[in-house]
């Protein structure tokens, strides 16, 4: 534990730096796009021009001290001023958008994930069936839609042509915000279409990991033997052969619960659905340094502790993997 503690300590530096450069590398600057817009009405000073990166907070200095400036704001959470959405800070601008994300996006993933693996160990115990035929076709045909295909279908005939549900944003324009049942009724009406596309092009790959793990471990001799002693079938599958044979599907769940807090770019975007995705996505539009570092560096870390979380998880679940 010490060892996965030092490389992951180790690995969250590097995506830090790695954090900071990436934004450096893009051509031009915010304040670079301001100047062009205003530059159509006429031309535009450097007095301008030095007012607006004074406004924007652009980093000066060379990139050392940048670096140590980036370091600081890194360990007090504090990213600035988002150049995009001036003049609200990143921070107020993240914790807005997280709450969507992680309701959209995190509780489809769990969802996902214990309907594919228990759709999977069905279809691998009941191999060579219609259990088995209709859960692994049906999981290849979902599987090869994109995800952005997936969402245009669904927004055209649910949104547009049968009017089921809200085809953009996250609640109604006359619903107050709250912890009330009308908004809270309104938020998950306008989450159902993405959630469904999530839901639908993501299931698939856990049903086939599931049943694929699940066909190989029934193979095995303790398996056999444990048939041989004459335990019911729902006892040999779950307690013996899908205990061992969902660690694979442990492990890609881990990273997928990591990559909840990046949203989904695509589908938030299709849908207009205010998450971390479509603010990263605009971020990325704008070239928002302080909003695509914070953004960035939040989905790197959650990633990097989930895979940590996992590797302890296997520690505890697989005792061949303490040797």
């Amino acid at each position: 534990m010490l060892g996965r503690l030092g490389l992951f300590v180790l690995t969250l530096w590097a995506a830090v730096t790695v954090n900071f450069v990436l934004p450096r590398l893009m051509p031009g600057t915010p304040a670079d796009a301001a100047v062009a817009k205003l530059s159509q009405n006429g031309p535009v000073s450097e007095a301008t021009r030095a007012a607006i990166e004074a406004q924007l907070g652009v980093p000066d200095g060379n990139l050392l001290a940048q670096y140590g400036s980036y370091l600081r704001q890194v360990a007090t959470l504090d990213f600035g001023v988002s150049y995009t959405f001036y003049p609200q800070t990143v921070s107020s601008m993240v914790s807005q958008a997280l709450p969507y994300t992680l309701l959209l996006v995190g509780l489809v993933t769990v969802l996902a994930f214990a309907i594919g693996t228990l759709i999977g160990v069905l279809s691998a115990w009941k191999r060579g069936t219609w259990l088995d035929a209709l859960p692994t076709l049906s999981g290849s045909f979902l599987s090869t839609f994109p995800y952005f295909w997936t969402a245009l279908l669904l927004l055209f005939f649910l949104g547009y042509v049968l009017h089921w549900f809200p085809t953009t944003g996250a609640y109604s324009a006359t619903t107050t915000p709250g912890f009330s049942l009308d908004f809270l009724g309104d938020a998950l009406t306008h989450a159902a279409l993405p959630a469904i596309t999530i839901l639908l092009t993501s299931l698939g790959g856990w049903i086939l990991g599931m049943r694929n793990a699940m066909i190989n471990t029934l193979g095995d001799d303790y398996v056999t033997f444990a048939e041989a002693n004459g335990l019911r079938g729902r006892t040999v599958a779950l307690r013996y052969a899908a205990r061992n044979a969902i660690l694979p599907n442990l492990t890609g769940f881990g990273l997928a619960l990591g990559g909840v807090v990046g949203g989904s770019v695509l589908v938030e975007q299709v849908f207009g659905y205010p998450g971390i995705g479509y603010l990263l996505f605009n971020a990325v539009i704008g070239q928002d340094y302080p909003l695509m570092q914070a953004l960035f560096l939040m989905i790197t870390v959650s990633v990097l502790v989930a895979n940590f979380l996992v590797d302890v998880l296997y520690g505890l679940l697989d005792p061949r993997t303490r040797r």
